[in-house]
């Protein structure tokens, strides 16, 4: 558990670092494909970005929502969501993301992690840091997410020679 918005948001920044990594490769580095039966599962850099990003999108939604009020329309949207779809909603915003520009991809990359964390800083430490709830939330879109993806990070910056 977190004391204060600053000890997640210096922990949650840490923890980002070596994700962008990602908006630095190339175009062929990014659309490379890994081995499918490796810790990265066939994944491109394009897909971890985009899985990761995705997530963190949502994450930023409900802390615009918090932001300016208690409950997060984002946070039951996605929550009706995971109970229709699981994992096929991982799909539907990976084929989203293999659709965009790689320009875009790496905007976001770029972006939406410091959004997240400059919106999470409005947000009034009651509606997160002091949910439990919520602090679950934010804690497994970001840290918990980074650390889980790890593998298919350093096997996709590998194979760029990172």
């Amino acid at each position: 558990m977190y004391l204060s918005a600053m000890e997640f948001l210096e922990e949650e920044r840490e923890e980002w670092a070596p994700y962008e990594a990602l908006a630095d490769l190339s175009d062929e580095d990014l659309e490379r494909p890994t081995d499918p039966d490796g810790p990265a599962r066939g994944w491109t850099g394009r897909d971890l970005a985009g899985h990761i990003v995705a997530w963190l999108e949502v994450a930023l939604g409900i802390a615009r929502d918090l932001a300016v009020g208690e409950q997060s329309r984002t946070s039951a949207e996605i929550d009706a969501a995971w109970e229709a779809e699981g994992d096929a909603l991982n799909e539907r915003l990976m084929a989203t993301w293999r659709a965009l520009p790689l320009e875009e991809v790496r905007r976001r990359i770029r972006e939406v992690p410091g959004e997240l964390r400059g919106t999470l800083t409005v947000v009034p430490e009651a509606r997160w840091i002091k949910s439990p709830e919520r602090m679950e939330t934010f804690v497994g879109e970001t840290i918990e997410h980074y650390q889980e993806h790890r593998p298919e990070l350093a096997v996709i910056l590998g194979a760029a020679g990172r």
